[in-house]
């Protein structure tokens, strides 16, 4: 017995899960690593498509700050306008009432024939400021007999007529003006609420 076991103990003390080489490492393969998956090598078709997509990317982005430019190029054009034309609105609206007056001035005159002589010379000073005015743009707003409009036209108050129709302007207090379209001071009037009613009626 003693035998059997002193065999047993030495077959299995031969026994080796690993047979090491001459050279030290085992005959059995070592589990690997893998190494990360490299990016696959493009065929020249889809190099060349990546390139056609970049170039029109680039295109495109070209278009678009091209457009931007121009929105940029333009809306400095049109505000530069704005800016030329309106540029003498606050010494232009200074000036309004003094061509009020002078206009005041030259009506009074009328009824003075001594003084017409000294009036036709302050008329022609008063047209040359005027013309001067209308060159920038200025328009004068006379709407005497005109449909009321808010927009261009301030009432003052209501008149009863039989010759002017009702809504219509009767009779302008002070003329307005407007600057390259653009409404600079709107015309005073009274406006005509048609003709008088008769007492009695409703």
């Amino acid at each position: 017995m003693k035998q059997e076991e002193t065999d047993n103990t030495t077959e299995e003390e031969f026994e080796s899960p690993e047979v090491e080489s001459a050279t030290g490492e085992s005959d059995q393969p070592e589990a690997q690593e893998e190494a990360p998956a490299e990016d696959k090598e493009l065929t020249v078709e889809e190099l060349l498509e990546k390139s056609r997509q970049e170039k029109e990317d680039l295109y495109q982005k070209v278009l678009r700050a091209a457009a931007d430019f121009e929105n940029f190029r333009k809306r400095t054009i049109r505000e530069k306008d704005e800016l030329r034309k309106f540029a003498l609105s606050g010494l232009i609206e200074d000036l309004l009432p003094a061509l009020d007056n002078l206009e005041l001035g030259l009506s009074a005159a009328d009824n003075h024939p001594e003084a017409n002589a000294v009036a036709d010379g302050f008329r022609m000073v008063g047209q040359q400021i005027l013309t001067i005015l209308q060159s920038n743009g200025l328009e004068c707003v006379d709407p005497q007999g005109a449909e009321f409009d808010p927009n261009f036209h301030e009432s003052v108050g209501f008149q009863p007529s039989d010759d002017v129709e009702d809504h219509k302007i009767i009779q302008v207090v002070r003329k307005g003006y407007t600057l390259n379209g653009r409404i600079l001071r709107a015309a005073t009037v009274i406006v005509s609420s048609g003709p008088a009613k008769e007492e009695g009626d409703s």
